[in-house]
C-alpha cells in the first residue's frame, strides 16, 4: 500500500525541481466502450503518481510559488442524485482532508481560479496530451497572461512538458513501489503456472485465459495489465494476438503474454511451451535458441550498463542460432549491422515496468543510452517468430517449411538492485525440462 504522505512527498521532489513555476496535471477522462456505457475508469498514471486521486474530471496544480497553496485539486463536487448512478464522489472537503490539498475547488471553477496560480510563475509545465480541449483550455490561459505581461512584468513565458522531468522520478521505483509490483508479479506467476497445468489439446485458448483472468480477479487485481495473449500453433507468431479463439491441437506451441494490474502497478510475463507436454526437434532448437538469447540478456541488466546492451546481446545471440541452423546466412557483423534478422525478430528486447506496462521514462539522452541504476524495472523478452508467410530478406536463405509456425517469446521482469539484478518473475519455470513436464 502507498501512503499518502509518499504521494506528498513525490509532490515535494517535483515542486524542488520546477522551481518558480506552475505544473498542471489533467485527470484521465472516461472513455466511452459503445452508446452510453463507459469503460471501467483508470486514472493517468503521472496524475496517480502524484496524487493517488481515483476520479475522472480532476485537475492538479502544484504552484510552489504561491505563499498559501502549493497543492490544489480541482475535483467534481458531491451531488448525491448523480453519485446513486455512477459512484461516490470524493467531493471538494474531503480533497483536502484526504488528499492533502491546501486548496480545492469544484472543477467548475478551474477558469475562474487558474490564472492565480499561473500569474506569478515563470513558466507552465505541461504535458500538451490527448486532451485536446483541455490543452486549449491551458494555452488559453497562458495567452491571455501573456497579454499582460508587459503591464505586470510577471508570468509564465513558456510551456513546458512535465516528463523529462517527473518521468525521471518515476523511472526509480520506491520501496512501496515494488511492494506493489511483487505483488502483482506474485497473482501474475500463479496464474502463469496454473494455465500451464491447464492447457490441454483440445480446449481453446479462450478457455486458458478465463483461467488466468480468473486468478488475477480472485487475488484482487483489478484485471489484466494488458490484453491478455493465449496464442497457440502459428498465432505465436502474431505479436499481439488477441483474438483467444483457436482449439488447441497435440504438438501446438501455446505462447502466453499476460500479466495483472494490481493497485495501478503491472507484471509483464511470457511464456512459451508445447501444449502436448513435449517440444517437436523443431520447437525445441528454436526455444533453446530464445532461452540462451534471454539469459545473456538478463546477465547484462546490471547497474552501470547502458540500456542497449541487453538488447545487443540478445540478437547477437539470436542470430548466431538462426545462422547455425541455416535460417541466415553471411558475415554475422553486416547481419546485425543492416538487421537481416528482422523477418524473425522484429522488436525490442525489453521496455520500462511499472504504473504503466510500457513505463514512462527515456531510453536514450542524444546519442548516449540510458545508464541502469538500481530501482530501475526492465522487462527482458526476446522471440523468435517464423509464421507461415514470413520472408527473408534478399539474399538470404530460403526457409524450410519445418520451421514454420513456431513462435516462441519468454519474458521476466527484472529489478535493478545494488549489486545486480533480481528476477522478480523468477517463480515460472522456463527451462526446457520444466516446459515439458
Amino acid at each position: 500500500m502507498i501512503l499518502y504522505t509518499e504521494y506528498k512527498e513525490r509532490r515535494e521532489q517535483l515542486m524542488a525541481k520546477i522551481g518558480s513555476s506552475t505544473a498542471i496535471f489533467r485527470s484521465a477522462p472516461v472513455a466511452v466502450m459503445h452508446n452510453d456505457v463507459e469503460y471501467a475508469f483508470r486514472q493517468d498514471s503521472d496524475f496517480y503518481y502524484l496524487t493517488g486521486f481515483n476520479e475522472p474530471e480532476a485537475v492538479a496544480v502544484l504552484a510552489p510559488h504561491h505563499e498559501e497553496h502549493r497543492f490544489v485539486l480541482f475535483v467534481q463536487p458531491k451531488e448525491p442524485e448523480k453519485e446513486v448512478w455512477t459512484g461516490y464522489r470524493t467531493g471538494v472537503e474531503a480533497a483536502k482532508e484526504k488528499y492533502g490539498a491546501d486548496e480545492a475547488y469544484p472543477i467548475t471553477e478551474l477558469d475562474e481560479k487558474l490564472p492565480k496560480y499561473l500569474e506569478k510563475a515563470d513558466r507552465i509545465y505541461y504535458q500538451l496530451g490527448r486532451d485536446r480541449s483541455f490543452n486549449d483550455t491551458v494555452i488559453r490561459h497562458w495567452q491571455q497572461l501573456m497579454a499582460t505581461y508587459p503591464k505586470r512584468g510577471t508570468g509564465p513565458v513558456a510551456i513546458e512538458s512535465t516528463n523529462p522531468v517527473l518521468h525521471t522520478m518515476r523511472l526509480v521505483k520506491s520501496a512501496a513501489e515494488l511492494e506493489m509490483l511483487r505483488k502483482a508479479v506474485a497473482i501474475s506467476v500463479e496464474a502463469h503456472n496454473h494455465a500451464r497445468e491447464f492447457a490441454h489439446p483440445g480446449r481453446y485458448e479462450y478457455e486458458v485465459q478465463a483461467e488466468i483472468e480468473h486468478i488475477f480477479r480472485r487475488h484482487g487485481a483489478t484485471g489484466p495489465a494488458y490484453p491478455s495473449i493465449v496464442a497457440s500453433g502459428a498465432n505465436s507468431c502474431i505479436l499481439h494476438y488477441i483474438e483467444n479463439d483457436r482449439q488447441m491441437q497435440e504438438n501446438d506451441l501455446l505462447l502466453i503474454d499476460a500479466g495483472c494490474s494490481y493497485g495501478y502497478y503491472n507484471a509483464d510475463i511470457t511464456r512459451t511451451f508445447p501444449v502436448g507436454k513435449t517440444f517437436t526437434p523443431e520447437q525445441k532448437t528454436i526455444y533453446e535458441i530464445v532461452l540462451k538469447a534471454q539469459q545473456d540478456a538478463i546477465a547484462q541488466v546490471q547497474p552501470g550498463n547502458p540500456y542497449n546492451l541487453f538488447h545487443d546481446t540478445a540478437v547477437r545471440v539470436l542470430v548466431e542460432g538462426l545462422m547455425d541452423l541455416g535460417l541466415l546466412a553471411g558475415d554475422i557483423e553486416e547481419i546485425i549491422k543492416e538487421e537481416k534478422y528482422k523477418p524473425f525478430y522484429m522488436h525490442r528486447t525489453g521496455h520500462w515496468l511499472g504504473l504503466d506496462v510500457h513505463d514512462a521514462g527515456v531510453y536514450k539522452h542524444g546519442e548516449n543510452w540510458q545508464l541502469f541504476q538500481p530501482g530501475h524495472l526492465v522487462t527482458v523478452e526476446p522471440g523468435l517468430y517464423i509464421g507461415s508467410d514470413t520472408q527473408p530478406v534478399e539474399g538470404q536463405p530460403a526457409i524450410d517449411d519445418r520451421w514454420r509456425g513456431i513462435g516462441v517469446r519468454i519474458e521476466d521482469d527484472v529489478l535493478l538492485t545494488e549489486s545486480g539484478h533480481e528476477v522478480l518473475t523468477a517463480g515460472v519455470p522456463k527451462s526446457v525440462a520444466e516446459m515439458e513436464q
